[in-house]
């Protein structure tokens, strides 16, 4: 039981299948990165949603001029001198001026901001204030929910999927706390590939596999 727990745990978990999935998403990141800023001696990242622990093992940290700036409605905890955390609003930028990041990334969370306009008015300001830029998001038909690790949970009434959460252990093997499983229920929009491509028409989209299915794309603009 103790392995199952772990495998289905939050990606945060180095035990979990969702850190796996994270890693190799990383280091296909990582060699985009290295082939589109080959020679750049300073490199300023805005990721969009991010945490500390999401760069710990990544080889962008050995590059000398690389400035990540983690950028979150809460103050995020920072343990590299190479990062830094602001407070801000992923739909609203208007601290940054046009074109001030060589990279904005952002990993699982534009799915995270409740609607459709939301989601626009975040890929908008992703483009605005990037020259370049990475964004993942799991894929709404993959046959299981990324955010609950349970079967077709994106398609449940709200009230069996708030039961499910909080009155069983079905759901990563633990009783939710309703309060955050109603935060969840209510941010999160999951996106299908064509809206995906509307909100960054001139990217290329990377699709990420699992039993041959799509399990979440990436919109991106390195070459």
């Amino acid at each position: 039981m103790s392995s199952l727990f772990h495998f289905f745990a939050s990606s945060d978990n180095p035990k979990s299948l969702g850190f796996k999935f994270r890693r190799k998403r990383l280091q296909e990141f990582e060699n985009l990165f290295f082939t589109h800023f080959a020679g750049a001696e300073k490199i300023e990242i805005l990721d969009v949603g991010g945490k500390d622990y999401f760069w710990e093992h990544s080889a962008l940290l050995n590059h000398p001029g690389v400035r990540i700036t983690l950028l979150n409605l809460h103050l995020e905890k920072t343990s590299h001198p190479a990062i830094r955390a602001i407070e801000g609003d992923a739909t609203s930028m208007p601290e940054f001026e046009e074109n001030s990041f060589d990279l904005v990334f952002s990993n699982s969370v534009i799915e995270h901001v409740y609607t459709f306009e939301n989601q626009q008015k975040m890929a908008s300001e992703i483009r605005r204030v990037g020259k370049s830029h990475f964004i993942q998001t799991p894929n709404i038909y993959f046959p299981i929910e990324a955010h609950y690790a349970l079967p077709f949970a994106q398609y449940y009434p709200n009230a069996l999927l708030h039961f499910i959460l909080t009155k069983t252990t079905l759901s990563r093997f633990k009783r939710w706390n309703p309060a955050e499983a109603s935060q969840y229920q209510d941010e999160i929009r999951l996106l299908t590939i064509s809206e995906m491509k509307a909100l960054f028409p001139e990217s290329i989209l990377l699709k990420e596999k699992a039993l041959g299915l799509t399990k979440s794309f990436t919109a991106h603009n390195l070459s």
